[in-house]
């Protein structure tokens, strides 16, 4: 499982021209699995949504990195992207095989977002999956960083 986590001022998402999804400041976490993570998703899923939840990215008054998106009582924009699997090693194209199956990666998205909105306690908006997605953000830091659980 990856996941690129952006903090945000804002950030939404439209998908067949209609916004479906937008939060003010928080976290977008871009969302994916690999074939690798197939019969162990759920330890993983449970694991990384406590970790992302809790993960100090925003600034006390002193400008250190000491607050979670919990403490700010800010929001979390979750996005599938089968695309952080992509491997370019060879030729020009970019090659998914490592990119866990839609029917099996669907469901463990699904799950990612439940566990997500379990730790934040509230709703945690979604991209949707296997959809052409159109993202737009505000990155505040900027501060981006990746993560493989």
């Amino acid at each position: 499982m990856r996941v690129l986590l952006q903090r945000v001022r804002t950030a939404s998402v439209e998908a067949g021209g209609e916004q479906v999804a937008k939060i003010g400041p928080g976290l977008l976490l871009l969302v994916g699995f690999g074939e690798a993570d197939r019969g162990d998703w759920q330890s993983k899923i449970d694991r990384a949504a406590e970790k992302l939840v809790n993960l100090r990215v925003f600034a006390n008054d002193r400008g250190r990195l000491d607050h979670s998106v919990v403490d700010i009582h800010g929001d979390i924009l979750a996005v599938p992207q089968f695309t952080l699997y992509g491997k370019s090693h060879k030729g020009r194209r970019p090659d998914f095989t490592d990119a866990m199956d839609p029917a099996v990666a669907s469901p463990a998205f699904d799950a990612f977002r439940t566990a997500l909105e379990s730790a934040l306690g509230k709703t945690v908006p979604a991209g949707v999956f296997g959809a052409e997605m159109q993202v737009t953000l505000v990155n505040d830091g900027p501060l981006t960083l990746q993560f493989e659980f």
